[in-house]
């Protein structure tokens, strides 16, 4: 059986954030409070958002150890982007289904036998395809479009912070797949592996890609700016709905393809 591992405690004698914005260690707080919150009923998915948690630590030691060229941008997007899971996230838990993105309501509404690591690509991809764009807009606006170096220091660290997720994903590969019982799931572990390096990657440039489509609606005005989001939404909910089939998923999106491309205008 899967157990998530303890997440990080805030309380005394606690040092891991002290360095760190505060915008983090109160994402990282959020999460666990969460966590603690998750019924029985719901507690397959604790797998992603143990993850996320576990992420986001990762995140603010990058932030501490100096490895983002701005890093009070980078506690920025991170709170940003974790804000759009966490509020999709409250609203299904509170019944609001109408408050929660399709691509969030597929992978909430999984069924709760899946692998545990198909629970974590659903969430990986919902909030990668549809969020990542968005929060990035967030961080993003179209005065730094306009500035061709300042542009490329965002980029800069939004790759880094890539290398972060990748290093999580496979940890999270090694753990998931330690519990495996099928000796097919342990012989494709290896190409799991390779699938999760190549999506990450993947999923960097078409997220690049999307984040311009919308900047370029959002110059727009608000509706051509909605219009764009609601094309990605769709996008994004139909991979989700290809990882819910039954199937090896890696291998399967190693053929299909990674990640969504919002197409031209």
């Amino acid at each position: 059986m899967f157990v998530v591992r303890t997440p990080f405690r805030f309380g005394p004698g606690t040092s891991r954030l002290a360095s760190v914005s505060v915008d983090i260690a109160d994402v990282a707080a959020r999460m666990t409070a969460r966590l603690d919150e998750l019924p029985a009923t719901l507690s397959h998915r604790r797998v992603f958002l143990g993850t996320y948690l576990r992420t986001t630590l990762a995140v603010a030691a990058a932030v501490d150890d100096a490895a983002f060229e701005d890093p009070d941008w980078v506690v920025r997007w991170d709170a940003e982007f974790a804000e759009l899971y966490l509020s999709a996230h409250d609203a299904d838990r509170d019944g609001r289904g109408a408050d929660v993105p399709r691509p969030w309501r597929l992978a909430f509404g999984a069924p709760a036998g899946l692998p545990p690591l198909r629970h974590v690509l659903l969430g990986i991809n919902a909030h990668v395809n549809y969020d990542l764009p968005q929060a990035s807009l967030r961080v993003i606006d179209d005065a730094d479009f306009a500035d061709p170096a300042l542009l490329a220091r965002r980029r800069r660290d939004h790759e880094r912070i890539d290398g972060v997720l990748a290093a999580g994903v496979s940890a999270e590969d090694a753990q998931l797949s330690a519990g495996a019982k099928s000796v097919l799931d342990r012989l494709l572990t290896p190409l799991n592996r390779q699938g999760s390096r190549r999506f990450l990657r993947e999923a960097r440039q078409k997220v690049w890609h999307n984040t311009e489509q919308l900047q370029l609606a959002r110059t727009r005005g608000d509706s051509a700016y909605a219009s764009r989001l609601a094309e990605l939404e769709i996008l994004s909910a139909a991979k989700i709905a290809d990882l819910v089939a039954l199937g090896q998923v890696l291998l399967r999106l190693a053929i299909a393809g990674f990640g969504v491309v919002l197409p031209p205008p």
